[in-house]
């Protein structure tokens, strides 16, 4: 058994559980020495925490996210996963995010740059990048690769950065200083990418990223519809609110 472990309620609620040889109260689950109930455990295993049978899982990234600890409004993996593909990040890039929040979209950006890629983060909320860099702990001892990472306790804006990136990725209630500095850490064909909370905002980082030089790419939205069985046969959208997030947008240095 790993240093963590991902216990799963039959509700489907995660719980990332540390392994140590002590007495430690867990979110949900009580007091317990996780070393002695969890070690001699594999994966698949069931066992009885409390009143709660729980089932160790793997742990793959959407554990990991859904496990995260929060504080922060994260990035959601729809728009996560958008994002990598526009950007077209993978193994051995670098790239540099801010802010780092609860670190939900680090998460995903760890997984897919791999041993040798670079994670740069900036968070300047102490309280916020406490969370992110916890979850980020976490992921490097389950991921079978992990990037280097660089963290700065300060705006993206005001740190020193020594060669190119591949992309930059701002989630920032201002963005239009950080797009004019981060634009010149972007290596040619690299890409920016926006997440604007408000329509407003969304058209400051397009002319910000027009005024940097650089080309949009797409801006937008994206919509998550989820689906389910319905209790007379047949499937149906289910109740709740149409999954917007956030406005999106890309933009490319040519």
């Amino acid at each position: 058994m790993g240093e963590y472990v991902i216990l799963s309620e039959t509700s489907g609620k995660i719980h990332v559980i540390e392994v140590v040889n002590e007495s430690k109260k867990y979110k949900g689950l009580g007091v317990f020495n996780s070393k002695k109930i969890l070690s001699s455990l594999s994966i698949g295993d069931e066992v009885l925490i409390g009143q709660k049978y729980l089932k160790i899982l793997p742990p793959k990234l959407p554990e990991l996210v859904k496990g995260m600890t929060r504080r922060a409004q994260t990035i959601s993996s729809k728009d996560a996963g958008f994002l990598i593909s526009k950007l077209g990040v993978g193994p051995g890039d670098t790239v540099i995010e801010a802010g780092l929040g609860s670190g939900g979209l680090s998460l995903h950006l760890a997984r897919v740059l791999g041993d040798k890629g670079h994670l740069i983060t900036a968070e300047p909320r102490i309280e916020h990048s406490d969370v992110g860099l916890l979850n980020l702990e976490r992921a490097s001892k389950c991921f079978p690769e992990f990037p280097k990472h660089t963290h700065f306790d300060s705006l993206v804006e005001t740190i020193e950065l020594d060669g190119k990136s591949d992309a930059v990725i701002l989630d920032m209630p201002e963005h239009k200083a950080a797009i004019l500095s981060c634009s010149s850490h972007l290596c040619i064909g690299g890409r920016l990418a926006c997440y604007a909370p408000t329509t407003a905002q969304l058209e400051i980082c397009w002319k910000a990223c027009e005024k940097a030089g650089l080309e949009i790419e797409w801006a937008g939205e994206l919509i998550d519809r989820e689906w389910g069985v319905t209790s007379k046969g047949g499937m149906r959208p289910v109740n709740g609110p149409i999954g917007h997030t956030a406005f999106l947008l890309i933009a490319q240095k040519r």
